[in-house]
């Protein structure tokens, strides 16, 4: 017989320390609850059907779109994110529509041309606080996204907003990170609806976050051994992904080699997924945790690699950043793309009467410091391709 899936009622296969759905801390903005939904199902659902998931289409990972159909954009990486999250959210008995919300959402915020198009942003916005994707996506969430008549944003619950907010733990208190400043947005929106910035997030905001640690290192991997980055014998001698690729070519001798890296990146996915569960039920079980608020209230995360596996994520990272993210290739977009985002701030600062109506009026409003932020949230909404033919047309005399 089928689990009882109404709308409120606690399902028998959530785990105590599971996001309770009926316990939700509820939404800003008061709204009649659904007769077939769940609070954590509407605000997946909500996150789907939002503008800024349809952009995620065209913005980088590491490659710009136009430069291969099929390395990762920023929407297959949240797709393989949230598979990879419900996986882990299953095993763990936690709710899977928070769990699939945070993943789903947890890039809105990142500007055209990946992290290099926010380094620009960041530095021009340097004299008004700085630009944070993380930040961004709290923006986007609560107010930029305007679909109802009733709100800005869309209006999420506490638990996904406290999840998206503390994806990398704890912005406030002993277990914050001493060298990160807690971005201006965040702060603003804390002091308006408190989203308890010193605790840990829930259990299914720490699944997310460590689903968004395993897809990115495993498909870089994937797609920089593709396009040519390095080669398969390169990453052979690496931890994790040699044993992994060695146990394929000894069960499947001569295998081609886009078989044989499909095979070493699916392996290593599946390594690191059951070191997460193997270490998050030790931790559950030796500390004891039985609530929600317990896991908030811990002295460290929950779900969590291992020891021995995150010294092995690190080495996989490391050799990533060595060369791939600093590949003569995708320098030389990355400098490009620099270019192009500080361009577009610095002309549109300067006239902001080439800015779309509506983004005009916003700019018109509190200033400088007004003007730079409805500056920087234009320009972060942008896909790679609109923000490649919007600098064509201000910057280039020929373009119409």
């Amino acid at each position: 017989m089928p689990p009882d899936t109404a709308p409120g009622r606690r399902g028998p296969w959530l785990a105590p320390y599971a996001c309770q759905p009926q316990e939700s801390r509820g939404r800003l903005h008061v709204e009649p609850e659904s007769a077939r939904r769940t609070p954590f199902q509407r605000d997946r659902d909500r996150v789907i059907h939002s503008t800024a998931f349809r952009r995620l289409k065209h913005k980088t990972q590491v490659f710009v779109f136009h430069e291969g159909d099929h390395y990762r954009t920023r929407l297959t990486h949240s797709l393989e994110v949230a598979q990879i999250a419900r996986t882990l959210a299953r095993a763990l008995g936690l709710d899977e529509d928070l769990t699939e919300a945070l993943a789903l959402a947890h890039d809105f915020g990142h500007t055209p041309f990946g992290h290099a198009g926010e380094e620009a942003l960041d530095a021009c916005m340097k004299d008004w606080g700085g630009f944070d994707h993380n930040a961004q996506t709290l923006r986007i969430l609560t107010a930029l996204e305007q679909r109802y008549p009733a709100f800005d944003g869309l209006n999420l619950t506490w638990e996904t907003l406290e999840g998206v907010v503390k994806h990398n733990g704890p912005l406030t208190g002993p277990h914050a990170r001493p060298d990160r400043t807690v971005p201006g947005p965040i702060l603003a929106y804390d002091a308006r609806h408190s989203l308890a910035l010193g605790t840990f997030p829930s259990a299914e905001a720490q699944a997310a976050a460590l689903a968004d640690d395993i897809a990115y290192n495993s498909h870089d991997l994937d797609d920089g051994l593709r396009a040519g980055l390095f080669g398969i014998d390169d990453v052979a001698r690496l931890p994790l992904v040699g044993p992994s690729l060695a146990d394929a070519r000894r069960r499947w001798p001569g295998l081609d080699m886009s078989r044989a890296i499909h095979q070493t990146v699916s392996a290593v996915i599946g390594a690191m997924v059951e070191d997460v569960l193997t270490e998050t039920a030790g931790r559950l079980a030796g500390d004891r945790i039985a609530s929600a608020a317990a896991v908030r209230a811990h002295r460290q995360a929950i779900v969590a690699f291992s020891p021995a596996m995150q010294a092995d994520v690190q080495a996989v990272r490391h050799f990533l950043f060595e060369r791939m993210y600093r590949h003569h290739l995708v320098n030389c977009m990355t400098s490009k793309a620099r270019r192009i985002v500080t361009q577009l701030f610095g002309l549109l600062f300067a006239e902001p009467e080439l800015l779309p109506t509506d983004w005009r009026l916003r700019a018109g409003q509190g200033g400088e410091a007004g003007r730079s932020r409805a500056i920087a949230d234009w320009i972060a909404g942008m896909t790679d391709n609109y923000a490649l033919a919007t600098h064509r047309k201000l910057f280039d005399p020929a373009a119409l």
